[in-house]
C-alpha cells in the first residue's frame, strides 16, 4: 500500500484545524453563557477598559469558526494566537515559569493552542477547506 503523503499533509493540517477550532470555541461558547466579567476585572485591574474584554468574542468565536470552515483560516490561527497571548499576560502571567506536581507546564493547554495556532498560519489550512489562505 502506498501512500499519499500530500493527501497526508492535507488531512493532519484538517485535523489540527478541527481540533483547535473545536476546542478554542468551546471557551468561546463558556463566554457567551457564562459573560466575561471576569475578563473585564482583569483589564481594569491593569488600568485598560473593560470594554476590550469583547475581544474576546472574536478570539473565541470568530477565529475558531474561521478555522473550522477552512475559511481565512490563517486569519483565524492568528486572532486564536493574539487571543492566546492576551490569556496568557491577563490571566496566567503568575503560572508562566509553574510546574505541575507531575511536572507538566502547568500552562500546557494555554501554550497547545497558541504554538497550534501558530503552527497553522505557517502551514496554511491544506486541501480541505474553503479556501487556502
Amino acid at each position: 500500500m502506498s501512500i499519499h503523503w500530500g493527501m497526508a499533509d492535507d488531512f493532519g493540517k484538517l485535523i489540527l484545524r478541527l481540533t483547535l477550532g473545536i476546542l478554542v470555541l468551546l471557551h468561546g461558547i463558556s463566554k457567551i453563557t457564562h459573560g466575561i466579567s471576569g475578563i473585564e476585572g482583569m483589564l481594569q485591574g491593569i488600568g485598560l477598559p473593560a470594554s476590550i474584554a469583547y475581544g474576546v468574542y472574536i478570539g473565541e468565536i470568530l477565529g475558531p469558526i474561521l478555522l473550522l470552515l477552512g475559511w481565512y483560516a490563517r486569519l483565524g490561527a492568528a486572532i486564536i494566537a493574539i487571543n492566546m497571548l492576551f490569556a496568557l499576560f491577563l490571566a496566567h502571567r503568575p503560572e508562566f515559569f509553574n510546574l505541575t506536581p507531575n511536572g507538566g507546564w502547568a500552562l500546557e493547554l494555554q501554550g497547545m493552542f497558541l504554538l497550534t495556532a501558530l503552527a497553522l498560519i505557517l502551514t496554511g489550512p491544506g486541501r480541505f477547506s474553503l479556501n487556502n489562505r
